[in-house]
């Protein structure tokens, strides 16, 4: 095996994909190239950066002895100095397309002005990473647990799973996910994470214990390489894992799709070197993605030969062999391989057609797409539009809607959220929540949006959704019609109806009773925790943690307090100067949502009788006085909205947080995706 590098390469295929699906132009983008020469760089300097500078920016920023937030405007001596920062033009466009400079209390930039910022500072952008790699390659990394399972039970083609996996939140269990049918049925039945052991019954491999779950990144994934270590104890255990996969009574004739071509014993008195050999070959190149070299078969198939000599039976001696293949790094890792000066090339078609795999279906790719690398296919964008359109329809992407949506959203949260019992008594029954019902609300939206090719401006307003009979009732709403007939099962399994929407208070994943409740309190809402939802998820702009020293509100109004409204309490409790410019980002965004309560069910007033005021700015620019005027001041900030989403999916799909280089490539698949109904 080539030694494996981490060093950044050259710009990946991925990015340059032609697909004819809106969603998945978030993930395609063409490589920078220069189109600002030095000359330029000067030019856009002087003549529309430094006057707009020195007019609007000068008190705060240098010439006027302050340098607020560590950037220094009168430092840069020239243009070319300025491309050279390519973390600099960042911070800058981002804080002038979120208005959050100039600071609230200081004028405002004249919208000529901000623009023309903007053109000069996009364009230095684009000429600052045109030298770099404006997509750079995903990171060499492990399978995080949830890809781990999905490329055993790949591998071997196995009927069942390696072992349970909380971390799958929306259970299928009518088929209704079919992808190449381009639409959702208007009923589907479904099973929910926290419904605990009942929907841990399910076929697996006895024996087999699970390691442990990876954690998301913080405003990130699971499948970050920077997060995804390998200690030795872990390798230790991945042995074991391998070991135990392989003893497990049920691998099997029964469970294992391969079993006649891999494990079954051949003729008595066939010849079993050539065999082994050729069973190897493909099982090796299946599992490490791409053709073994031969110096590692013959290793394996020795391997195999010693077995068989030592008197062990041939599906034993197979076992053995397979064991070894799924605890090397080369089947835990996705990596890049280097040559030997050790510097990295671009990308080939088998590192494509990986990333390509763990990127929509979690797992290793299938036999036609290895074809498709091994024939150099997937260097021709319309034998590539077709791989990714095929799997697309294959209903393996089921295990991307498992795995992106729920951490976008950070779903994760309403597992801890326990709404007080004697407050919201609605919220439960039996011994269960009403979290298992809300949680699958925006995941069966973000299905049929991907599924049925729907813009992804339906995530901020859409005009479905999907209810139970239960989620109907937590929101104190009428019941879908279908769900009269037939309640279901509220425990083992959910029926969820289609219902079209003509409340535009509800619909889309802003106002859903899930997002409602994981970002308040058992008391309270907690409209800061709401507003920091919203800018990290929706807007992809995550704000700095707090400072440690700062107390927070208390659940309960001090005495005197009690016929204050919580935004005027909040007001009181936020007087430092080192804390108003977040809370100018995050509250006018999360008061606009303080019409529902702690459990996501609309009110007009608080307990002590005051009117709600939910009226804010959004961006210092729309001006809105109900949830409706909010979700039309969101929507014109779609184009907004399309970059963040494009940077979560990018972010998601190369494994790894976004840096400068990569904005420019974000800002094109966003606009790319603007042109084309979002």
């Amino acid at each position: 095996m080539k030694s494996v590098s981490m060093v950044p390469n050259s710009p990946n295929p991925l990015e340059s994909r032609i697909a004819n699906r809106v969603l998945w132009r978030t993930i395609t983008s063409c490589l920078m190239t220069s189109v600002a020469s030095v000359s330029l760089a000067g030019d856009l300097f002087q003549e529309s950066l430094q006057p707009i500078f020195a007019e609007n920016c000068a008190y705060c920023h240098g010439e006027g002895g302050e340098v607020n937030g560590g950037v220094d405007l009168f430092r840069i001596p020239n243009g070319d100095a300025l491309v050279e920062d390519a973390k600099l033009l960042e911070k800058l466009i981002r804080v002038l397309e979120f208005r959050d400079m100039p600071p609230a209390d200081e004028a405002e930039l004249a919208e000529s002005d901000r623009t023309r910022l903007l053109v000069a500072l996009e364009t230095l952008l684009t000429q600052s990473t045109a030298s770099l790699h404006a997509g750079r390659d995903a990171p060499m990394r492990r399978m995080n647990r949830f890809q781990y399972n999905n490329a055993v039970v790949d591998l071997f083609d196995l009927n069942c799973v390696v072992f349970s996996l909380p971390e799958r939140m929306l259970r299928d269990h009518n088929q209704y996910f079919q992808p190449a049918t381009g639409a959702m049925p208007a009923t589907v039945v479904v099973g929910s994470r926290p419904l605990g052991k009942s929907q841990m019954i399910e076929p697996r491999l006895g024996g087999v214990a699970a390691f442990p779950q990876d954690l998301r990144a913080e405003n990130g994934f699971d499948n970050r390489g920077d997060h995804l270590s390998l200690s030795p104890l872990l390798m230790e255990s991945f042995l074991k894992l391998s070991q135990s996969i392989m003893e497990s009574p049920d691998f099997n004739a029964r469970r294992v799709g391969i079993w006649n071509e891999f494990f079954a014993a051949p003729p008595a008195d066939a010849e079993l070197a050539p065999i082994v050999r050729s069973r190897l070959r493909r099982f090796l190149t299946r599992a490490f993605r791409r053709p073994v070299d031969e110096e590692s078969l013959e290793r394996y198939t020795s391997f195999v030969s010693a077995r068989l000599a030592a008197q062990a039976e041939f599906p034993d001696a197979m076992k053995a062999v397979a064991a070894a293949a799924i605890a090397s790094p080369r089947f835990l890792y996705v990596y890049r391989l280097a040559n030997e000066q050790d510097t990295v090339e671009p990308a080939d078609d088998f590192e494509l057609a990986s990333q390509l795999s763990f990127f929509l279906w979690g797992s290793i790719p299938d036999d036609e797409l290895l074809d498709a690398a091994q024939n150099g296919r997937l260097a021709e964008p319309e034998d590539l539009a077709a791989q990714v359109d095929r799997m697309l329809n294959d209903r393996k992407l089921k295990r991307f809607c498992d795995s992106f949506p729920a951490q976008w959203l950070q779903l994760e949260r309403i597992l801890s959220s326990t709404p007080d019992p004697q407050r919201y008594p609605e919220f439960y029954f039996s011994k269960y929540r009403n979290s298992m019902h809300m949680m699958l609300e925006p995941l069966l939206l973000f299905e049929t949006v991907l599924i049925e090719n729907r813009p992804i401006t339906q995530f901020l307003d859409a005009d479905f959704t999907y209810r139970s009979a239960r989620l109907s009732e937590a929101y104190r709403l009428p019941l879908p019609p279908a769900a009269k007939k037939n309640r279901g099962n509220d425990v083992t399994t959910l029926a969820f109806h289609r219902i079209p929407l003509t409340d535009r208070r509800y619909g889309g994943v802003i106002t859903n009773a899930a997002v409602m409740t994981m970002t308040s309190g058992p008391e309270r809402t907690k409209p800061i925790t709401r507003g920091a939802w919203l800018r990290s998820v929706v807007f992809n702009d995550p704000p700095e943690p707090p400072p440690a020293n700062v107390p927070p509100l208390p659940d309960k109004p001090a005495a005197g307090d009690e016929q204050l409204t919580l935004r005027e309490r909040l007001a009181q409790h936020r007087q430092r100067a080192d804390c108003r410019g977040c809370h100018e980002k995050i509250d006018p965004l999360g008061f606009a949502l303080e019409n529902f309560n702690a459990v996501g069910v609309w009110r007009d007033a608080y307990d002590n009788g005051r009117e709600i005021d939910m009226s804010g700015v959004l961006f210092r620019d729309h001006a809105f006085a109900n949830l409706v005027e909010f979700k039309d001041a969101v929507l014109a900030e779609k184009d907004r909205f399309a970059e963040g989403f494009a940077g979560h999916m990018l972010s998601f799909a190369l494994a790894r947080e976004l840096g400068a280089a990569d904005l420019v490539a974000v800002k094109r698949i966003a606009r790319a995706t603007a042109a084309d109904d979002y």
